[in-house]
């Protein structure tokens, strides 16, 4: 980050916290509930009340809730006190509004922060095809291998047999070529219904039964799984998918032209090296658990801190006093 604060922006990561943790903690009233946008609004609103209260100088570069016509933190908007490091920041107050709704597993709340500049602005292309992975498959795999030689590929930096390695993909009709391909070349596959960042950290965390992710998700998400990744040292590559030439067009306008058609690397979603990502659990899963109460006065949460400057993973387990926030 830019240097214009005397706090060490070490103490950033920590900060956000709050604000997943206040967004995770709105959005867990409306869990089972059926009405995602309702539970996203919640979570906005949350979010951005703590972001501004953050000692740095953030402008929103993924904002959140277009695809589904939520309320969003929207592209540039400024966020934070507007003293100390000036940062480009990535949100999903939600990622997994759908899960919410039904009461199913693994729905975050996320931030991502990188240096000013650094981050792709994405938005004008909702999908893209992705693949992520641990260290080991840096210079290995890649999006213009078939799915059988990532595979073979993975197997064999990991001293494991493909029959051993599980991907993640999400489970979409979309994706039934690609998780017949997965199957047939001998590998298992971990089906999830949505949230491809928590998919994205668990293929290269290396406490994960996950090896790999593969398929077609958000374009926007993709940025907040790169700068996750760069904290865990992990590989991560994406392609932009237009839908139609109209979004191509789209792409064009928004200057993203020479980025269409190609493969683009974990630098190119996120160029600086000194990332940060925390995400909060809105309902339980297997990256982290979900809110729980109020009970005897306390509301609990679990959230993740990864930086990719110091290379650090933190867990952290809170207790917020429920007389505060009802």
């Amino acid at each position: 980050m830019t240097d214009q604060s005397q706090q060490p922006d070490r103490n950033l990561a920590l900060e956000l916290v709050r604000a997943t943790e206040a967004a995770a903690i709105r959005a867990s009233a409306w869990v089972g509930r059926g009405q995602k946008n309702e539970a996203d609004g919640a979570a906005v609103n949350a979010m951005r009340a703590f972001l501004h209260t953050v000692s740095f100088d953030g402008v929103v570069v993924i904002g959140e809730g277009e695809k589904d016509q939520a309320p969003m933190l929207f592209n540039g908007e400024h966020v934070g006190d507007g003293t100390g490091p000036q940062a480009d920041i990535a949100v999903d107050p939600i990622d997994g509004t759908t899960q919410t709704a039904a009461g199913r597993p693994n729905a975050v709340s996320v931030i991502a922060v990188a240096d000013r500049g650094s981050m792709l602005d994405a938005s004008s292309v909702f999908y893209s095809d992705k693949i992520a992975a641990g260290p080991e498959a840096k210079g290995v795999l890649s999006l213009d291998l078939s799915v059988a030689d990532n595979l073979k590929e993975l197997a064999r930096v990991k001293n494991k047999k493909i029959g051993d390695l599980t991907v993640v993909v999400l489970d979409r009709p979309r994706h039934a070529e690609l998780i017949d391909e997965i199957r047939t070349a001998g590998a298992k596959t971990n089906l999830i219904l949505d949230g491809d960042v928590v998919g994205g950290i668990l293929a290269a965390s290396p406490h994960s039964d996950a090896d790999l992710l593969l398929g077609r998700g958000g374009s926007p998400e993709g940025v907040i799984t790169a700068a996750a990744l760069k904290a865990l040292d992990g590989f991560f590559e994406g392609r932009l998918a237009p839908k139609d030439d109209t979004e191509r067009q789209r792409a064009i306008d928004a200057g993203l032209g020479d980025k269409l058609d190609r493969i683009l690397s974990i630098d190119d979603f996120v160029a600086s090296d000194n990332t940060y990502f925390v995400g909060t659990g809105v309902t339980d899963g297997v990256l982290l658990k979900g809110v729980k109460g109020p009970r005897e006065g306390y509301i609990r949460t679990h959230s993740i801190v990864l930086r990719s400057k110091s290379g650090t993973i933190r867990n952290i387990e809170a207790e917020h006093r429920a007389s505060k926030w009802f």
